[in-house]
Parts: structure tokens; sequence; C-alpha cells
């Protein structure tokens, strides 16, 4: 009898201990616990869903990171539900079937601004792979952009160079 109850416990604890390891990573306070269970190489995919955001500085004014943001959403096919504009910048909401993204432009200086791009892939889950490639879409924008446009060199902007004394 007493053999009998022994292993009934120990099957429970161990079925409890199954319900707790299945259930934790799917709770994003229980990420520390569920990276410590299931080690490194589960917490890298387990971040990699759960916090879904990409962001990046541009040393670009706020109206040229929005419009190459938004260029870079109807380039991928997204739809652009609505902008908002907050204290700190702006938030741009797009939609893709089973997405949503906002695009969130802070601006830091009259020449660098913060892009945040989240985007959810789910009730749950984030999809971190849509806002990074809608980062380097935004790059790629930026970059045609910049650098089809001429330096300017003093000469245009009517300084003069002082001779130099090599």
């Amino acid at each position: 009898m007493r053999l009998f109850v022994t292993r009934s416990v120990s099957s429970m604890a161990l079925y409890s201990s199954l319900v707790a390891l299945a259930v934790c990573p799917l709770l994003v306070a229980c990420e520390p616990a569920a990276l410590a269970v299931l080690g490194g190489g589960a917490g890298t995919i387990l971040r990699y869903n759960l916090d879904g955001i990409a962001a990046r500085t541009f040393t670009a004014p706020a109206a040229v990171v929005k419009g190459a943001s938004l260029a870079a959403a109807e380039r991928m096919g997204l739809s652009i539900e609505a902008t908002e504009r907050l204290d700190s910048g702006e938030v741009i909401r797009a939609r893709a079937p089973n997405r949503d993204i906002e695009i969130e432009l802070e601006p830091i200086t009259k020449h660098a601004t913060r892009m945040r791009i989240t985007a959810r892939g789910g009730s749950l889950f984030y999809d971190n792979a849509t806002a990074v490639e809608l980062v380097q879409q935004t790059e790629k924008v930026l970059a045609a952009g910049l650098g089809a446009q001429p330096a300017a060199t003093p000469a245009a902007t009517g300084a003069s160079l002082a001779p130099s004394s090599f």
C-alpha cells in the first residue's frame, strides 16, 4: 500500500512539473524561469517571438524618416490605418493579413530620429522578422533618397575655404 501512495505522489509531482513547464514559456512574466529551465538556445527563440520590437536611430529629420517608413510600408504591401501625434513624436499604425504594426517616430534632435517598430502576429506572439524587415526597408529608402542628393559643399552654401598651409 505504501508503494502505491509513493508512486502516486511521484507521478503527481511529475505531472505538475510538466504542466508548469508547458505553461510558463507562454507567459511573458515567466520568461526568466523558462530561460533557466529550457536553456539559452530556446531562450533566444522565445525572446525573438515575444518582444517583436526593432528599433533604429537614423541621422535624418523626423519628416524624412516618416516619408521613408511610409514608402517602406507601401513597398512591403502594408496598409496604413492611421497616424497619431504624441507628445514625444508620432505613431503610424499599419496592417497586413494577421499582423498589426506600430511605427513610432521620436525626434531626438533636428537631425536624428529614433524609429521603433512593433509587429504583433496574433494575440500573444510578436513578429520580430517583420519589424526588422521594415527597419531594413526604411534604411534602403533613406539611402536611395540621400544618395541621390548632392552633398552640400562650402562653396555651394556661400562659405569660402581657407587656403591650407601644407
